[in-house]
């Protein structure tokens, strides 16, 4: 049976400690990119520089790192996934955060966090030679404004040990219509984190 071609980011399952750790990061309404849940994402080097208040908590200045979306490709580290939002947006249904937009991101940061992602359609699907090896992020489409979810996918054509490529491979999710092939699903690690250092595939 074909892999379905469903494309939500990167989907936090577990840190490889066991430990599934999220913290609260900031984004301005001066950046002008729409960010959505399983977006990779990456802190800018600054904070909050005054008071935040989001579903009636004040967060102090300095308090809260600010990030913008991740840049797929070798070399380009991310901080995290985006897994929810504490914000005040007028229209509270509102699944992501529309661009220029200040919002409060709920990010899975953990260093040694385990994601689940699905390998893009284009080129030769993983297999089993891949696991251990490391790879990068690929944007093939947009988030979706009705799901909510990234369109970011693991790209499948840039296979190699090196320690500055964005994700480690580390298995085929074990779910029983997921199978190698395309638009598979695979359960990865953050290889170039800015919470640690990287290191080289195998």
């Amino acid at each position: 049976m074909a892999n379905q071609d469903i494309k939500q980011g990167l989907r936090p399952l577990k840190a490889l400690s066991g430990e599934f750790r999220t913290n609260n990061y900031y984004v301005p309404a001066s950046y002008g990119t729409a960010l959505f849940i399983g977006d990779p994402v990456v802190i800018t080097g600054t904070a909050n520089t005054s008071n935040v208040i989001a579903n009636g908590r004040k967060f102090p200045a300095g308090s809260l790192p600010e990030i913008s979306k991740a840049n797929a490709g070798d070399t380009n580290a991310f901080t995290g996934v985006i897994v929810g939002f504490l914000t005040n947006f007028d229209n509270m249904s509102i699944a992501y955060k529309p661009a220029s937009t200040e919002a409060i991101a709920i990010v899975a940061d953990a260093a040694d966090q385990e994601y689940l992602i699905q390998e893009e359609s284009g080129g030769s699907p993983l297999g089993v030679t891949s696991v251990g090896l490391n790879t990068n992020l690929v944007f093939t489409k947009a988030g979706s404004t009705a799901t909510g979810f990234s369109g970011a996918e693991l790209n499948n054509s840039t296979l190699s040990t090196s320690a500055t490529f964005q994700l480690k491979i580390l298995r085929l999710f074990d779910e029983i219509d997921n199978e190698i092939g395309k638009n598979a699903k695979w359960v990865v690690k953050n290889n170039n984190s800015t919470q640690s250092n990287a290191t080289t595939g195998v």
